[in-house]
């Protein structure tokens, strides 16, 4: 298991929830909810910077079979300026099946309802999809997911290698 602090990502359309982790990759906590819109990537690099973490785990909502709809697909087009913006850290993607509905039925059984619920259910699933991560790695002794590749700059006539 690598040590060092990561982040945890559930992006929704609305708001994208993030948790983070202790520096030995052990438990991971709900931290805090982000409005999705103009800022939102620069918050999440704000994030990772204050944290000092080593990667940042973004949930890929695959379906029930494994395969990716139009959810994966903004999820994917999220990552790739994110990845981008962080770099050299890693971003990877991780499967997030039923991270929400495991954060609201956790949520529910703790008591939380309504209002209180809808803030801190992206929150919690992003720390259900980053525990989930660190369970992986910590298992398998190899990272989880799929790092998200940057394209590379463009050379000076524009062109991309």
């Amino acid at each position: 298991m690598r040590a060092g602090r990561r982040l945890g990502v559930d992006p929704g359309d609305a708001r994208i929830g993030v948790a983070s982790c202790d520096p030995s990759g052990l438990i991971a906590t709900p931290l805090e909810t982000v409005a999705r819109g103009p800022g939102d990537l620069r918050r999440l690099a704000a994030l990772a910077v204050e944290h000092d973490v080593i990667e940042v785990v973004v949930g890929l909502p695959v379906s029930l079979s494994g395969g990716e709809g139009p959810a994966a697909g903004k999820v994917r087009e999220m990552a790739t300026p994110l990845a981008d913006l962080l770099a050299p850290t890693p971003v990877r993607l991780c499967d997030e099946r039923l991270s929400t509905v495991t954060a609201e039925a956790a949520l529910r059984a703790r008591g939380t309802k309504g209002k209180k619920q809808r803030a801190v259910v992206d929150q919690t699933a992003a720390a259900i999809i980053l525990q989930h991560a660190l369970d992986t790695e910590r298992g398998s002794g190899r990272p989880p997911g799929e790092v998200v590749v940057v394209p590379a700059a463009p050379d000076s006539r524009g062109e991309r290698p």
